[in-house]
């Protein structure tokens, strides 16, 4: 038989619990409950939560969560398109609070900042995305662009779109960075030729690549560091 959450004791009811206690004291399961408000035929909110958390087999809990697609939550019984669009916004909510700075006012002067900067909201990504960096004299972000999506592949990635912009917005230096969804950060053979592409037309127009930063899962690689960019 169901246990439903009117079954719970008070004190164990999430929403109860919020409301006296504040979200602080809600467990993870017990915060999407609030957000869900209602289980299944068989589960309560908290049960249905939890199935949710564990839906991904390799990332487990609330990071799991970043990982799902609307498809896959809509697998879970008791998750329609609203509760889906419902979960689906929580995640984007985080990628978009890591990013709170305006693109101008953000000062990428070091690798580590550059891969901070971009962790929150490449780390989830299930395909490859590049972005070509542009930067001022005080390392400062002038914009992004988003240059390919799907693979890091030196036949899809333009030199000449790259620089174009770079002109365009008066660029002093360029960055460029992707992520790898495996969670590892070690470049690639691939990655190699992009950076060396791209490092030779820099060269040419006086506004050099200063660095390739590839974003892994709480990790980085920044050709510069390794001494990449120097040969």
């Amino acid at each position: 038989m169901k246990e439903t959450i009117k079954d719970l004791p008070v004190s164990e009811r999430p929403y109860e619990k919020c409301e006296q206690y504040g979200p602080g004291h809600l467990s993870d399961a017990e915060l999407l409950a609030v957000i869900l408000r209602t289980g299944n035929k068989d589960l309560n909110s908290v049960q249905l939560a939890h199935q949710i958390l564990r839906k991904d087999e390799t990332h487990q809990n609330l990071k799991g969560l970043m990982y799902l697609s609307r498809e896959q939550l809509m697998e879970i019984p008791g998750i329609g398109s609203v509760k889906a669009n419902q979960l689906l916004v929580i995640g984007e909510l985080v990628r978009r609070l890591s990013l709170l700075n305006t693109e101008e006012s953000v000062t990428l002067g070091s690798p580590l900042s550059i891969a901070e900067y971009f962790m929150n909201d490449l780390r989830y990504e299930t395909r490859e995305y590049v972005y070509a960096v542009y930067l001022n004299q005080c390392c400062k972000m002038i914009k992004k662009l988003m240059i390919t999506k799907g693979t890091v592949n030196a036949s899809l990635i333009s030199p000449r779109e790259i620089y174009l912009e770079a002109l365009k917005c008066n660029a002093v230096s360029v960055v460029l960075v992707h992520n790898h969804p495996s969670g590892n950060a070690k470049p690639s053979q691939e990655d190699q030729k992009v950076t060396v592409q791209v490092k030779q037309s820099g060269e040419l127009l006086n506004i050099p690549l200063i660095d390739h930063i590839i974003i892994g899962d709480m990790s980085y690689y920044s050709f510069a560091e390794a001494g990449m960019l120097n040969r």
